[in-house]
């Protein structure tokens, strides 16, 4: 199964987002870096985050603030597992009193003295270097009064740093740098199918040309630039093919014409002589003739003008060529019958559908024995059928892009192909019902045509 191609917004759009993870990872490992080797601001960072999630534990009752160590809170701070290194809380008021401590010699040893009115963040180092062990602290205001968590962390046992590292860059630069882009995508698939409306619309001109019309060309008007040298050359093949496709269809008419002259006069010529051979050389004489009569009649209908349909009735166009086709068939020893089920009026060009049904009667006189009966039948609605209880197509024909259609036999099938030509003329469909030794049923459905 063959592979769809690509859609421009795809394409676009994929390298918009691989250049832009790309970006992203390049500005998170930059800032990662300027974290990383800057211990003090770090460290800063660290403590700061630190003592705000430890600040959410602060309440109030009657009015005083108080603090409460939960299982969060000694899953993060006292429980160490063994780890190396030591975290110590204080959590004091203004004016000294302490509302929760879990340090006595170590608190006084790195922690300012109860009597000082802390800064609003202060911060001090323990110890050099990663992991660190540092000392700092932050004032919050609870119940209308300044509370100070103040944090001594040593050989950052439970990984701070790292915490506080990955909670940055997400909040700082992954949450931010999402949303842009995210808006820069929705703004370039917008901003694509905008451009891209007016080749929509070239599709759907494309899609709804008139083969039939030779002029029939693509709009260029409120193009891009771009777009519109690309119509413009579309434009000028459809000339090109039009001029290619006039040009055969005036081959096929004139060489038709053309030969049909001599072809008559070697007859003439022919029926002076007294010969079992000179009647073979008439047959096949008319064979020719009948065939040139087929390519004319396939030039005619390429080269229809859509200005020539006009309603018509299929069942007037059908008497008519039955009519017509009854000498040609009783001379060949069969039978022809006209019924008249009650049609609709169709949208056609009379002359066109009058051959096709003579294609479809003489073919079913020339493939079937003596004997055989015919019956045209219009109707009901807007279809016709040619009907035989002769042997069938057991010769049926097969599609050939150069030739149109070919029989098995190697025999052009000009009949069935103007046949065909002609039904799609007319948006019609036809259909085949034929079995070996019981006949076979044509029937052309004109509705799309109605």
């Amino acid at each position: 199964m063959r592979k769809g191609n690509p859609s421009l917004i795809g394409i676009v759009a994929g390298r918009i987002i691989a250049f832009s993870l790309l970006a992203m990872v390049l500005e998170i490992g930059v800032v990662f870096a300027d974290y990383w080797f800057d211990d003090e601001k770090l460290s800063v960072l660290m403590l700061q985050q630190e003592t705000e999630i430890l600040s959410q534990g602060i309440t109030t009752e009657g009015g005083l603030p108080t603090f409460r160590a939960d299982r969060a809170f000694r899953e993060r701070y006292v429980e160490l597992d063994g780890r190396a290194g030591a975290i110590y809380v204080r959590i004091r008021t203004a004016s000294g009193s302490i509302l929760f401590s879990d340090c006595t010699t170590e608190c006084a040893e790195h922690f300012l003295p109860l009597s000082i009115n802390a800064p609003r963040f202060w911060k001090r180092t323990i110890e050099e270097g990663k992991p660190f062990s540092v000392a700092g602290g932050q004032s919050f205001e609870r119940g209308g009064e300044s509370v100070f968590v103040e944090l001594a962390i040593l050989k950052d046992p439970n990984g701070f740093m790292y915490g506080a590292l990955l909670r940055e860059m997400f909040d700082s630069m992954i949450v931010p740098m999402t949303l842009m882009f995210c808006l820069v995508i929705g703004a370039t698939i917008w901003s694509i199918r905008s451009a891209l409306r007016p080749v929509a619309m070239a599709v759907k001109a494309a899609d709804a040309i008139d083969p039939r019309d030779s002029g029939a060309r693509l709009p260029i008007t409120r193009m891009p630039e771009e777009i519109e040298r690309l119509v413009s050359a579309v434009n000028r093949l459809l000339a090109r093919v039009a001029d290619l496709v006039e040009s055969q269809k005036v081959f096929s008419s004139s060489i038709a014409h053309e030969i049909r002259t001599p072809v008559s006069i070697a007859k003439m010529e022919l029926s002076r002589i007294d010969d079992p051979r000179a009647r073979n050389a008439e047959r096949d004489l008319d064979a020719l003739t009948h065939i040139l009569e087929q390519l004319t009649s396939l030039a005619r209908a390429d080269a229809v003008d859509p200005s020539a349909y006009e309603q018509g009735n299929l069942s007037e166009i059908g008497a008519e060529v039955a009519q017509a086709t009854a000498p040609f068939v009783f001379d060949h020893d069969r039978s022809i019958e006209f019924v008249d089920r009650g049609t609709t009026p169709v949208r056609m060009i009379p002359a066109l559908v009058e051959n096709m049904l003579r294609n479809l009667i003489e073919n079913a006189v020339k493939h079937n024995p003596p004997g055989t009966r015919i019956v045209l039948t219009c109707g009901p609605g807007p279809q016709v059928s040619v009907e035989d209880d002769g042997k069938g197509m057991v010769d049926l024909p097969e599609l050939n892009e150069d030739l149109g259609y070919v029989k098995r036999s190697g025999q052009l099938g000009l009949g069935l192909k103007i046949v065909h030509r002609i039904a799609e003329l007319h948006k019609a469909k036809i259909s085949y019902d034929t079995a070996p030794n019981r006949g076979t049923k044509i029937t052309i459905d004109f509705a799309s045509a109605a």
